[in-house]
């Protein structure tokens, strides 16, 4: 490790996505992150390279967020490392930008402003930035609480129903309750609404056409952008199955590496244009009947699985390092290499996978041995990680056995 600074990682969350960026920062600086969050899930659990040394339920409330980090703060106190914030999750990165002035001292992090996170956070209107900068998304329409029994679809069925705001929708309940839901028909699309309506959820929903195909025409896109403004990494990855269980609808589950040179620099022109900073996550589908990518959404993040770019060599911890640390000069990098980055068995890899190119594709990455499971990490062995890691691999032959295909309002 580089002896110049000494730094800490403070991971925001506890999810997959946090123990991805401390697998990262691990391996290629030997160091151990800490994480505070709501609570501690699965990944992070009985683990050497990251531990929640805060947990704090009322985490999401803005005032609770900042005295929790600051006290924590305190505990570095003349120990000469910077402690690197890392959010985790589109809750946190909300926290963190609304708060960033109060946090600024005590962490050390870059983002973005308050007033562009809003425009890219909230779906309608991201819709609208992708308008001017000419970029192609799915047709789509909204409704709301006030109008949802009303609302005319100027597209046919299958019909996609998510929320425009994805925290508050996270934090409701009702029963069926799905990330994300398709409605075949219109009786299944009023079901929906209503369902979702009668709870706590009162913001509006994004409706959109289905663009056809299975999950292995979806594409992520992970990169960073420099406090300079400009793009330092760019990765594409082709999906080749999501997880189809309610919480996971849309979460991609195994990802091979990709490239289109065009989409790249599109990609990197829009970034730059908005004067992104930090980690973005791009959720897209290749939409075969007009050759185009459907833009659906943008993560003010890395995303849950962007594993798979530190898997392919790209590590992501190093960026962020490099550039908010060290503040080193860093060229644009377009990610090349090619990996299997997965979290479920192989097995339902090629149980599941409909596209016979994938899975070739997938038998030559397997025997070549570029293949990569983010919960198994060969630093963080132990008899109750190994267990826990056996449990959750098992769960999911029972979870594509019981959902897959399912996107309704049942189980």
């Amino acid at each position: 490790m580089n002896q110049e600074i000494q730094f800490q990682p403070v991971l925001l969350g506890s999810d997959i996505n946090v123990y991805g960026m401390a697998r990262s920062f691990h391996q290629e600086y030997g160091v151990k992150s800490v994480a505070i969050g709501k609570g501690i899930l699965g990944p992070c659990t009985a683990s050497k390279i990251v531990t929640v040394e805060v947990v704090e339920p009322n985490l999401e409330d803005d005032q609770v967020f900042v005295k929790t980090l600051l006290d924590f703060a305190k505990r570095y106190e003349g120990s000469g490392k910077k402690l690197l914030l890392v959010p985790c999750g589109d809750n946190y990165i909300k926290l963190l930008v609304r708060n960033q002035e109060k946090l600024r001292g005590a962490y050390v992090f870059e983002c973005i402003s308050e007033e562009l996170l809003m425009r890219l956070s909230i779906k309608e209107s991201f819709y609208q930035v992708c308008t001017e900068h000419g970029f192609a998304f799915p047709k789509t329409t909204t409704c709301s609480y006030e109008n949802y029994k009303t609302v005319e679809l100027p597209f046919d069925f299958p019909v996609i129903i998510k929320p425009s705001n994805s925290v508050a929708y996270w934090n409701c309940r009702f029963p069926h309750k799905k990330k994300v839901f398709v409605a075949q028909n219109k009786q299944e699309y009023d079901a929906i609404l209503e369902a979702i309506y009668g709870s706590s959820y009162k913001d509006h929903l994004i409706l959109q056409e289905y663009i056809p195909g299975d999950d292995s025409n979806m594409r992520v896109m992970n990169c960073y952008c420099g406090r300079d403004g400009k793009v330092k990494l760019i990765a594409l990855g082709n999906a080749l199955l999501e997880e189809h269980s309610p919480e996971g609808i849309g979460s991609y589950a195994a990802i091979i590496n990709g490239y289109d040179e065009k989409l790249n620099q599109r990609m990197k022109n829009f970034l730059e244009g908005i004067g992104y900073v930090g980690f973005a996550n791009f959720d897209m589908k290749y939409d075969q009947r007009d050759g185009t990518y459907k833009l659906f959404e943008m993560n003010l993040r890395q995303g849950r699985s962007s594993y798979y770019v530190t898997a392919a060599g790209y590590n992501l911890a190093k960026w962020l390092v490099d550039d908010v640390i060290y503040h080193k000069d860093m060229p644009c990098t377009v990610a090349t290499n090619k990996v299997l980055w997965t979290i479920i068995p192989e097995k339902i890899i090629f149980q599941y996978v409909k596209s016979e190119s994938a899975k070739a594709e997938a038998r030559a990455l397997i025997k070549a041995g570029k293949v990569c499971h983010s919960y198994y990490y060969e630093g963080d062995r132990s008899l109750k990680r190994w267990v826990h890691y056996k449990k959750n691999q098992f769960h999911y032959f029972e979870k594509y056995k019981r959902y897959f295909g399912n996107k309704g309002l049942r189980d």
